[in-house]
């Protein structure tokens, strides 16, 4: 595995630069003389209310005219709260969860379903296993229900897409910060802005931590590079140069083990696997990607977008967890042993032509495009080493050895994926009239998965042609109020993002619908939103193993989720900026074959059927609120609220509910800035997440930290 913590310019990291320089040079004396363009960021505009959303239509649409659930994190609420992780950002999503990802990535559950997969970069696919670093981040977008009409498989319960931030064209300058806090946290950022002259300007977005953790053991040791290049290469011809370097190693954390239906009692930071974490237990990824977005527009009516995107990802996970069963009589729990090594590349194209017209009288935007994409995915997965710890006492054991023999298991062959993409869509945003807004798509993806063996496993593969539709109509009775209906479709493939094994590659989709209505209201003059919606979404043709034959799975499972998401968001007279949510969440597991085992001894078996999946709470809260005290103080503070949830499907166990309260500090004077985040104030012992599909694997929430930050600006 490469080294994280040193930056070797690879080839296309050197070329890349070269050519950050040398279009920089010939810019020096412009081609042409354009008129003045003034790009603001959107945190700087919006605050807490941000009007339009890039996620929902591919376009900058403004939210009262989606006829779908969007939630938008800012980046001044991001900065407010001291965010720094993905789980730091979505906390401020109604109907999102958290599960720890196996300690090497970031993983949400949506409404109810898990999301793996959903995760996009300015609206390009980046479902890669890590943990994503917001300091090039300018906001998060994410769209509820299923997407697939504008984004392809996957979204049963709604996507993310990170909005990067970009060169702009105002000024030269920059910001320049230093955290440091509880649990020996370390870390530097810095955001630079060069304006070279009307033709090209260049943005620099960098980080660097070092920290430590509540977590026994564990330690996080990170980078990311990112800089970009802005271009006008004609009055109304842009280019987007974009090139990320990012890499993280840390503790591979898959928490506590359960007993009698609850979490162990046992203090925060008990780690339960190798007394030597940082040589055995450790998980190290590198993820680059470089970018080109290439904007020409023909007039005001015609419009063309072309991005190319390539990434390449590294992942190393050595860990020992607390996987086995729990022994109430012994009071001990059994650890397993296992490594995975993936490394994968991809390569994306994406088209979209926009039209603007008049046609028969009403007013409509027609968005046609294509998309285009190859991945290539290695994975190598050994496992099988297992003892037993004390359930209250497991520190100081040296991890289990996996068996010799297990290296040789057909389990143990490395495999290698290619998943192909090619799609068509089509969007319309049409005018009907005055008060009625209507938006209609539909997409057509082709999707290939092929997957090899290195030895003695046959190859399988399959291909999966579907149709994804989307229709949704909006009422605005008047410019404060819009009233929505939608219904959107999607589709999961077979294995959807790792390789194909003969229990799975004959099995069809999985299919998901989400119906949907709901309002949105401008209040104070457009200062505060007001966001409500009901939806009824459903995932059928689950996979569920064959009764008849258990080397077989057939599509027979349907999950379900009714529920409710609030949202106010924006300013409240008296300089108040306010963000606060509200979801409720009735998940069921319709129809299942499938049966699950307990992980407490005596084990027994479950039925599936009737059950809740896996973190979805009944309900769940949160409110986040700064205070404008004038001569550059700002005071506040939130609370969050989760009710109870299951680790897994069997609902053996629950993580109880809790509510946590955190309070902000900021000062600025002059050029300088000084944040103050409190989290936990109360310091509340609760549980943040799970694995979703294990009842012994839980994470619990950090105790009350502390986070200082020095701004600087320049």
């Amino acid at each position: 595995m490469r080294s994280p913590y040193v930056i070797a310019l690879n080839p296309l990291a050197a070329a890349l630069l070269a050519a950050f320089g040398s279009a920089c040079a010939q810019a020096q004396t412009p081609p042409q003389t354009l008129g003045e363009v003034t790009v603001q960021s959107s945190a700087q505009q919006d605050g807490y209310s941000p009007a339009a959303s890039t996620t929902a239509t591919k376009g900058s649409a403004p939210l009262r005219d989606v006829p779908q659930a969007v939630n938008v994190v800012p980046g001044q609420l991001l900065r407010d709260q001291g965010a720094r992780s993905m789980e730091d950002a979505l906390r401020n999503v109604p109907g999102v969860a958290m599960s720890h990802g196996d300690g090497q990535r970031d993983q949400v559950v949506i409404r109810g379903f898990t999301a793996i997969a959903d995760q996009f970069v300015d609206g390009v696919r980046d479902d890669a296993l890590y943990f994503r670093d917001l300091a090039d981040i300018e906001r998060i977008e994410v769209l509820k229900g299923p997407a697939a009409v504008l984004y392809g498989r996957g979204s049963s319960g709604g996507l993310i897409n990170r909005v990067t931030k970009k060169p702009h064209w105002n000024r030269s300058g920059g910001e320049a910060t230093l955290s440091l806090g509880s649990h020996d946290l370390r870390r530097a950022s810095a955001d630079m802005n060069l304006v070279v002259n009307d033709n090209a300007a260049l943005r620099l977005n960098a980080a660097i931590e070092d920290s430590g953790s509540y977590r026994d053991q564990q330690f996080v040791k990170r980078h990311h590079l990112a800089p970009s290049l802005a271009l006008k290469l004609a009055t109304d011809t842009q280019l987007l140069l974009q090139y990320t370097h990012a890499a993280d190693k840390r503790l591979t954390d898959f928490g506590i083990p359960a007993l009698n239906g609850r979490p162990v009692n046992v203090p925060a930071g008990t780690y339960y696997g190798s007394s030597n974490a940082a040589q055995d237990d450790t998980t190290a990824s590198s993820n680059q990607a470089f970018t080109a977005t290439l904007s020409h527009r023909f007039n005001d009516a015609w419009s063309v977008r072309n991005i190319t995107r390539w990434y390449d990802y590294e992942l190393d996970r050595y860990n020992t967890l607390p996987g086995g069963t729990t022994d109430p009589a012994t009071r001990t729990v059994g650890r397993t042993r296992s490594f995975i090594l993936r490394d994968e590349s991809g390569l994306f194209n994406q088209t979209d032509l926009t039209w603007r017209n008049q046609l028969g009288g009403l007013r409509q935007e027609w968005l046609m495009g294509m998309e285009l994409g190859q991945q290539k995915k290695r994975s190598e997965s050994v496992s099988g080493g297992a003892d037993r710890v004390p359930l209250f006492s497991p520190q100081g054991r040296p991890a289990p050895i996996i068996p010799a023999a297990n290296y040789n298991a057909d389990s143990a062959i490395p495999s290698h994926t290619t998943q192909d993409t090619a799609a068509l869509y089509w969007q319309n945003q049409i005018t009907l009239a005055p008060q009625w807004k209507a938006l209609v798509g539909a997409r057509y993806d082709v999707f290939d998965q092929d997957t090899r063996f290195e030895r003695k496993l046959a190859t399988l593969a399959r291909t999966d042609k579907k149709f994804s539709p989307r229709a949704g109509l909006v009422w605005q009775p008047s410019e404060a109020v819009s009233y929505y209906v939608s219904y959107s479709k999607s589709f999961q493939p077979s294995a959807e993002s790792f390789a194909l094994s003969s229990s799975n590659t004959d099995n069809a989709p999985e299919i998901t619908e989400n119906k949907e209505i709901g309002v949105k209201l401008d209040l104070l003059d457009g200062q505060l939103n007001l966001t409500g919606a009901l939806f009824n979404l459903e995932r059928s043709n689950i996979k569920n193993t064959d009764p008849s034959n258990p080397a077989r799975q057939i599509n027979v499972g349907v999950q379900r989720t009714n529920g409710l998401e609030l949202t106010l968001n924006g300013r409240l007279p008296g300089r108040w900026d306010v963000s606060a949510g509200y979801a409720f969440l009735d998940g069921r597991m319709v129809k299942s074959l499938a049966r699950v085992t307990s992980t407490q001894l005596p084990t027994q078996s479950v039925a599936v059927q009737g059950k809740v999946p896996a973190l979805t709470p009944r309900n769940s809260a949160f409110l986040w609120a700064m205070k404008d005290l004038g001569n550059g103080l700002r005071v506040g503070g939130g609370l969050q609220h989760v009710g109870a949830r299951f680790t897994s499907v069997s609902n053996l166990v629950t993580l109880p509910a809790y509510t946590t309260l955190d309070a902000a500090l900021q000062y600025t004077l002059g050029a300088w800035g000084l944040d103050v985040n409190l989290r936990n104030l109360t310091n509340r012992k609760y549980y943040v997440s799970s694995h979703g599909s294990h009842d012994n694997l839980i994470l619990p929430g950090s105790p009350r930290a502390l986070q200082v930050t020095l701004r600087r600006q320049f």
